[in-house]
Formats: C-alpha cells, sequence, structure tokens
C-alpha cells in the first residue's frame, strides 16, 4: 500500500468482521484475566508490559516505517533515553549538535553513568568521520536538524557508520515517514518524538523507537520500556493512533505552507537569512532533494537587529502563537535562544516557525504584520 493509504489503515484490521467496530475501542484495564491453564490467550499481562491499544500503535508504526519492530514510549525523552541505556559503560555515541534534549541527556544524565559522546555537525562528513572512534557504538543523526535546518545525508552517514561497526539511528521526527523513508536510504533504526507530526494535534506526549530488525539490541530497549514503566496511556495511544490517519495529508500541506513562507521570508529586508532545505540557496538542498518527498513543515529565520528584535517580531503576530514544540495543525514561533543554556549555539536572532495547515496567505500577512515592528 502507498503510505497515504498506510496512514489510514496501518495498526488497524484489515480482514472484514461482523460488527467490528471501525473506531477501535479504549482498553483501560491495566490487568488481563488468565485462562484456565494460567497462561494469557491474548498475550497481555499488565498495561506496563503491553496493552491492546499500545500493541496497535506499535503496529501501526512498524507498518509506516517499513521496520520489524517497534516500541512505544510516554515521551521523545524516555524513547531517547531507552536507546542511551541499552548500550554500555564506555561506549561511544556520535550525536547530532544543536539539539538541546538530546544533548542534556548525554551530557547530565548518561555522561555521569560511562556513556562516552562526540557532538558533531553531522552534515559535515569529515568531521564526522574525525569523530568516529573503536568505540563508537551509535551515530545519532537528526536530519533536518532543529533549529538550524541543517541537512545530513543518511545514506552517506550510514556507510560510515557500518564500516566502523556502529548503529545508525535517525531521528525522524522532523522528515516523518511521510516524506523521508530512513531505513531505504540505511538507518538501523528511527526515533520519533511522536507528540509532534504523527499526533499534529498538540495534545499528546510521546514517543517511538522503530528498528529495522528485531534483533537482541531493540529487545534490550523492549526489555527497558517495560521495566522502567514510561510508556504511553491507553489513551494517549488511543489519540496518536487516530492522529496517525490524517498525518500524510496535514504533513504535505504543512511543506507547501513552509516552502511558499521560506521564500517570502529570504526576500524581507527585515530577514538575514532563512533557513529552510527546500530553498535552493540551502547549503544541504541537494541532499535533501535526494532523500526527501517534501522539505518539512519546519523552518527558521535570523532576524537582523539580533534578539531584541527577534522577540519583537513576535510581539505583532495574530495568528501564529508563541508555543515551544512544533508540528501541530496550529502555526507556532519561538525565539530558541531563550529556553536554551547559555552560549548552547543557537544565533540570537533565531526564531524557529513551525508551520500549520492555515491557508499560506494568513499566515504571511501575519508574518508580515509581525516584522513590521522590527
Amino acid at each position: 500500500m502507498k503510505i497515504e493509504t498506510l496512514t489510514v489503515h496501518a495498526g488497524h484490521s484489515l480482514t472484514p468482521n461482523e460488527n467490528e467496530p471501525i473506531v477501535p475501542a479504549i482498553t483501560l484495564s491495566t490487568i488481563f484475566e488468565r485462562a484456565e491453564d494460567c497462561s494469557y490467550k491474548h498475550g497481555h499481562i499488565y498495561t506496563r508490559a503491553s496493552n491492546p491499544n499500545r500493541r496497535a500503535l506499535e503496529r501501526a508504526l512498524v507498518e509506516l516505517e517499513g521496520g520489524k519492530a517497534a516500541a512505544a514510549f510516554a515521551s521523545g525523552s524516555a524513547a531517547t533515553l531507552a536507546v542511551f541505556q541499552a548500550l554500555a559503560p564506555g561506549d561511544h555515541v556520535i550525536a547530532t549538535e544543536g539539539f538541546y534534549g538530546t544533548t542534556k541527556l548525554l551530557l547530565d544524565v548518561m555522561k555521569p553513568w560511562g556513556l562516552e559522546c562526540s557532538l558533531v555537525n553531522t552534515s559535515d562528513l569529515g568531521l564526522l568521520r574525525s569523530a568516529i572512534r573503536p568505540t563508537t557504538k551509535l551515530i545519532w543523526l537528526e536530519t533536518p536538524s532543529n533549529p538550524q535546518m541543517r541537512v545530513s545525508d543518511i545514506a552517506e552517514v550510514a556507510k560510515l557508520a557500518h564500516s566502523s561497526g556502529a548503529r545508525l539511528l535517525c531521528d525522524n521526527t522532523v522528515g516523518t515517514p511521510i516524506l523521508q523513508r530512513c531505513f531505504e536510504l540505511g538507518a538501523d533504526m528511527v526515533m520519533h518524538s511522536t507528540t509532534k507530526y504523527l499526533c499534529g494535534h498538540s495534545d499528546v506526549l510521546g514517543g517511538a523507537i522503530v528498528s529495522r530488525e528485531d534483533d537482541a539490541f531493540f529487545q534490550k530497549i523492549r526489555m527497558i520500556q517495560s521495566a522502567g514503566g514510561a510508556v504511553p496511556s491507553p489513551f494517549d495511544c488511543w489519540l496518536l493512533h487516530r492522529g496517525i490517519r490524517t498525518m500524510s495529508l496535514r504533513v504535505r500541506t504543512q511543506a507547501e505552507n513552509a516552502l511558499a513562507i521560506a521564500k517570502f521570508l529570504a526576500g524581507h529586508p527585515a530577514v538575514e537569512k532563512s533557513l529552510y532545505p527546500g530553498l535552493e540557496t540551502h547549503p544541504g538542498h541537494d541532499i535533501a532533494r535526494k532523500q526527501m518527498k517534501q522539505f518539512g513543515g519546519l523552518l527558521s529565520f535570523l532576524v537582523r537587529g539580533g534578539r531584541e528584535q527577534a522577540i519583537r517580531a513576535t510581539t505583532g503576530l495574530r495568528i501564529i502563537r508563541r508555543a515551544s514544540s512544533l508540528g501541530g495543525t496550529e502555526s507556532t514561533i519561538e525565539h530558541r535562544a531563550s529556553v536554551e543554556p547559555p552560549n548552547f549555539g543557537t544565533p540570537e536572532g533565531l526564531l524557529r516557525l513551525s508551520v500549520g495547515i492555515e491557508h499560506v496567505d494568513d499566515l504571511i500577512a501575519d508574518l508580515e504584520q509581525g516584522l513590521s515592528k522590527v
């Protein structure tokens, strides 16, 4: 099936049964009755370990990404942490620099535990190659990167990872399975903050790891999921599964809007630079065009005058809301340096824009109104 059809039907039964509900029920029970022989005939023991709604969601994620196994978590951070915990003290991780959440987990949580890490501009293959050590077990790639919108070549990074005996994990939150097929490009695992585009409505917190193979490393992640208990509730799984059904429509509209807005911003006198891989002037445009069907609904831009002028531009907006996160139906904007540690590397004049599904003319008019204050 094509990806548009999969988003509607993935994880749902395609075998017609009389009186079967089209919309699945929510199974809130935390416990499941044993059969007379003390077995669990439906495979569920306790909701921390498994639940019908989580199983259906994980099956949908496998089908969407084209993998073999998936584990859903209560947040993207919990999913990320489970991968790092599946490694061993002394192992080395290379991760795309500039992404605050992953960086914080590596430096503040896992490094004291004994995991070694290098934060690298992974769009530079030379830098990436020089960072690889004999102990490198994982390359954590985010492309396009948030918020500086750098593009890394997934296929080339996969070759580097595999030649050194490491796994490649792609954070595909921004790319989504609609626009970027990471397994087809050589990735071993895919991570999603399902809070973002998969849910699409800014009302569910979640994360997931999808694996190309149901191997021993993934089974360790699965064990951490169950033993650690950072799992989504049945209702959250149900909401997320429902959100996925409209993902292809949302993501394509967001990407179309984002490209038009990026072009508008590139020509605005108050904007120093428009950062979007769909622009031909973007240094990663050719790679993005090769590995993406469209260029996504996230972009950033640098406002002339730095921090004060960037913040001032947001005060004139009426449709676009000032908020963190991304991927929702509504457009949101954020001054990223305000929520990151000092000297983290994000320019003070940078605004990150998550483009929604509103009419693009209204969004451009709103941005024009905001930038008129600069």
